[in-house]
Parts: C-alpha cells; sequence; structure tokens
C-alpha cells in the first residue's frame, strides 16, 4: 500500500499556512496536526465513527494536537483539503502491510511507542501480557524461562491458562520443573509491584525480541496457505503432497484450521461466532456443510432462530461450489479473528475429551 504521507512529496506538499488574527505565520505543519484539522472539519457526526476506531493514545495525540492548533482559516482548510484528496487519489487501490503502518505511526507517535506497537502487532495474540503468553509456542516460553528462578517461574505459570501451563511445565527440566511444581504449591498472593516488574522484563527481554528471533514452523506456515486455497485446491495440493511425504501432509493436515474445525468449537464460541455473522453469509456457508456440522450451529441457537436459518437455506436454492467455499472461508477468518481479540477460544479438536471403556 501507499499511505498518504501529507508531509513527503515536492513542491506540493503543504507546508501549512496559519492564519493568526491578521498576521499570516509559516510553519511546517506535522502529521498530528493535518489528522486534528481534517476530524475537527468533518465534525462530530463524521469524525465520531474515525475516532472510535483508535485507541486511548492515539485519541490523546490528536486531542494535543487540536488543542494547540489555534484559529484555521477557510483557505488552510481548503489547502490541506484539496491536498488529502489529491494524494489519496494519486495512490489507485489501498492495501495495508506492516511497513506502510509503520510509516503512517511514525509520522504522529515517538519511534519507541512505534516499535512497541508493531512488536504487540506481530507478536502473539492476546490483550494482556499473560493472554499473550498462553499463545507463545511451549518449547520457546519453557527454554526461556528455564534461566530464571523457579519462584519467578512457578508465578508465570500461575498466571497462564491451565492448558498451556501444563505443557510448558512439561518442557522444562524434570529437576526444574518438580522444584516449579513445590513453589506453586506453597505460592502466595504475589505483590503487584512484583507482578509489574515481571510483566516488564518479559515484556522487554523476551516478547520484545520474540517476534524477531522465532523462526516460523515451515509446516505451520503451509498450513496457513493451504487455509486459504478453495476446497479444490487445498484437496489437490493435499493429495499429490501425501503421495510424495505422507508425513509432512498429516503434518499440515494437522495444523488447518478448517470450516469443519467449527463445530468442535465450545457453545460459547459458536454461539459468539453466529452472532458476528451476517444471517445470509451464515446460511450460504451452512447450505453446502455437512448435516453434523449443521446440526451443531443448528442446536446453539433458539429454536426460532434455527427454523428462520433452514427457511434462508432452502430459499436459496442450487448455490455455487464456489460462493460457498467463500463464504466458510470468510466465517474460519472470523472465527480466527475473535480468538485474536480474546473473545474465544479456539481448539482444534476434542480428542483429548475422548473416553475410554
Amino acid at each position: 500500500m501507499a499511505v498518504p504521507d501529507l508531509n513527503a512529496g515536492s513542491s506540493q506538499s503543504f507546508t501549512g499556512s496559519l492564519i493568526v488574527g491578521a498576521q499570516a505565520t509559516q510553519r511546517s505543519l506535522p502529521g498530528d496536526e493535518k489528522a486534528a484539522v481534517l476530524l475537527l472539519a468533518l465534525g462530530p457526526d463524521f469524525g465520531r465513527p474515525i475516532l472510535e476506531q483508535l485507541d486511548e493514545m492515539e485519541i490523546r495525540t490528536l486531542s494535543r494536537a487540536m488543542v494547540r492548533l489555534g484559529p484555521i482559516t477557510q483557505d488552510m482548510l481548503d489547502m490541506l483539503l484539496a491536498e488529502f484528496v489529491t494524494v489519496v487519489s494519486s495512490k489507485g487501490n489501498i492495501s495495508g502491510n506492516a511497513e506502510t503502518t509503520q510509516r503512517l505511526l511514525l509520522s504522529f507517535l515517538p519511534p519507541d511507542r512505534v516499535d512497541a506497537i508493531m512488536e504487540e502487532i506481530r507478536g502473539p495474540a492476546g490483550r494482556t501480557m499473560w493472554e499473550k503468553l498462553s499463545n507463545v509456542q511451549e518449547d520457546i516460553l519453557a527454554n526461556y524461562l528455564k534461566n530464571e528462578y523457579p519462584q519467578t517461574i512457578a508465578v508465570v505459570l500461575s498466571k497462564l491458562v491451565p492448558e498451556h501451563a501444563s505443557k510448558v511445565l512439561a518442557s522444562l527440566p524434570e529437576e526444574l520443573s518438580m522444584e516449579v511444581v513445590q513453589r506453586m504449591l506453597s505460592l502466595e498472593p504475589v505483590q503487584k509491584e512484583i507482578l509489574e516488574k515481571i510483566e516488564t522484563t518479559l515484556r522487554t527481554e523476551f516478547m520484545s525480541t520474540l517476534s524477531h528471533t522465532k523462526r516460523r514452523d515451515s509446516h505451520e506456515q503451509m498450513a496457513e496457505i493451504f487455509n486459504a486455497f478453495d476446497r479444490q485446491t487445498e484437496a489437490r495440493f493435499i493429495t499429490t503432497l501425501e503421495e510424495r511425504d505422507r508425513e509432512s501432509a498429516e503434518r499440515i493436515k494437522s495444523l488447518m484450521f478448517t470450516f469443519e474445525d467449527l463445530s468442535k468449537l465450545e457453545a460459547a464460541a459458536i454461539q459468539t461466532l453466529i452472532q458476528k455473522m451476517d444471517k445470509k453469509e451464515l446460511a450460504l456457508a451452512l447450505k453446502g456443510a455437512s448435516d453434523t456440522v449443521k446440526d451443531v450451529f443448528f442446536t446453539n441457537m433458539s429454536g426460532r432462530a434455527a427454523k428462520m436459518l433452514k427457511d434462508d437455506m432452502a430459499a436459496m436454492g442450487p448455490v455455487r461450489l464456489k460462493d460457498v467455499d467463500e463464504s466458510q472461508g470468510r466465517m474460519v477468518a472470523t472465527a480466527k479473528d475473535a480468538a485474536a481479540k480474546g473473545e474465544i477460544v479456539i481448539t482444534k479438536n476434542k480428542s483429548d475429551d475422548a473416553m475410554i471403556g
């Protein structure tokens, strides 16, 4: 993407002619002040939806810029709006990526703050430090923690979800892991100051370098690529790979999260997903689903809602497989996005819940 850089360019770049009273003052207008002018010009009705998408830090930055703006003449506003429209329209299609996002943030945030934001984006999903750690591969986290004091490891594991803590504990050296278990059994409530110090250390020494040093598993990366295929292409690649390297094919399939896997989510997660989906999109996705998957979704809806959905599916008549695949893909993407935000928990399968007679 080419994000409009209102401060860059040739002689067309806007330098900001501010008129204060009858006296004109020439000065360079930084990016945060330009954004502030545009938002003020949009007013509450049109500016509010934009502000609602910003975090508290961004809102504070723009608010400070608004306060220091002073009077803005109509000529200045016209010049800024004209430049904005010209720059945006000259860039053609817009798509986002890490580099352009970082460049945009640097236009109104200090470099250290931008680095922290980008590291957080590139790192594991989660809103808090402990949620992020719960999404770090257990052997990587264990390899870092094995150099810490057993008491520190005990505190960290006590803050993780039990399933992930158990995997990390099992990945530690046996003697150390048993000592950690003993510390956890006698663990007293941790003082807030100590907990904050541990969080800070984890953020600066571990999380900040994780996204740059962690080499992604090639099978995991390929599973994501296969997930993006339509059904026919996915089947073709999997079949061919099975003929050449069955072990890799099986590992990729185990890592893939497919539409059918949605039926293995917990009831609360399925209900959240139903609420997030457009009803027409949901009907189209389930139109091509197996009876097992359909039943799982119908049982997680009220009787009236399930009947309406079934009626919508029946009224569709024959549908193209390509359209069904696309709807199912968007449904999987919605589930993954909700998981990244911490709204649901994705489990690949429920094999661990199997009963043995």
